[in-house]
């Protein structure tokens, strides 16, 4: 199992989380859940289990008990499966009790976030085992699903990855469309540097003979963008350890250990975010 990663109660408490999660309910329920409402018109408590259909890495069981308690307030978890546990098919990740309403309305939204936490927790899982014994670590981008930013980059520190940039807002990478605009990678990083002291400034190169301007401007971190295996021996041997190198672009689980064993220090995978198999859950009533 991994060490916890994530602090779930300010995770929660997010306004952006809070709106996906009132959304996600909103768009299913409507104006109300119209079959459990005509089968139980009074409360009746009820108990149930979450299971795994297939394997997976535990994300998300904190959220879930907020969907739960959303509906009803006395709802309660137990038999709780620990954040980033691997588990096999046919196990529990968690037991549940609350009126029997609330567990029916609350089951699609529920297994809905869970199952896309837990794939991307298992695909981050699967991609940090691949680097194991390299000088590499694996981080994500900013390929994720539209709103789902902050739990999607909670999953992949679940799943043992690591979180690139937030936003736009919170790190200054400079990309090959401002270099275009910009001019050169010296002119682009001449301007950030100057503009942003203090900050760290990573740059993207997509030829190797842009590596030495970026290094004699300045950048922090270079991220080599679609370098074949080759090239990216090259950069590590001529960069001699002056600053940290990130692999990117189109990179996979198939390719990842390649990659790693080239020497460079990062690889960003969009794919642990935007190519997600969801895991395989259900929600059983046994009381």
């Amino acid at each position: 199992m991994l060490e916890p990663r994530v602090d779930w109660p300010a995770l929660l408490a997010e306004p952006q989380v809070v709106q996906l999660v009132e959304l996600a309910l909103a768009e299913d329920l409507g104006p109300g859940d119209l079959t459990s409402a005509a089968i139980f018109t009074s409360p009746q408590p009820t108990r149930g289990r979450v299971l795994t259909r297939t394997g997976t890495t535990v994300c998300g069981v904190p959220l879930a008990r907020a969907i739960i308690r959303r509906l009803d307030p006395a709802g309660e978890l137990s038999a709780v499966a620990a954040e980033g546990a691997e588990l096999p098919a046919g196990a529990t990740l968690f037991e549940l009790a609350a009126d029997v309403r609330a567990v029916l309305s609350a089951e699609r939204c529920l297994l809905n976030f869970l199952m896309r936490l837990c794939g991307v927790a298992d695909n981050a899982r699967a991609a940090t085992a691949l680097v194991a014994g390299t000088t590499a670590q694996v981080y994500d981008t900013r390929k994720t699903m539209p709103g789902w930013r902050l739990l999607d980059k909670a999953a992949v520190r679940t799943g043992g990855a690591c979180n690139h940039r937030r936003g736009l807002f919170d790190a200054i990478l400079i990309k090959d469309n401002h270099v275009q605009a910009a001019g050169s990678v010296g002119a682009a990083v001449a301007r950030a540097r100057s503009r942003c002291p203090g900050t760290l400034v990573e740059v993207e190169i997509d030829r190797l003979d842009q590596l030495e301007e970026a290094l004699a401007a300045g950048a922090d971190l270079v991220l080599l963008d679609n370098f074949d295996l080759e090239q990216l021996r090259q950069a590590v041997a001529q960069t001699a350890g002056r600053v940290p190198l990130e692999a990117s672009g189109g990179i996979t689980l198939v390719s990842l250990r390649a990659v790693a064993e080239t020497g460079v220090q990062r690889i960003s995978m969009g794919a642990l975010t935007h190519s997600v198999t969801p895991a395989d859950l259900s929600l059983e009533l046994f009381a």
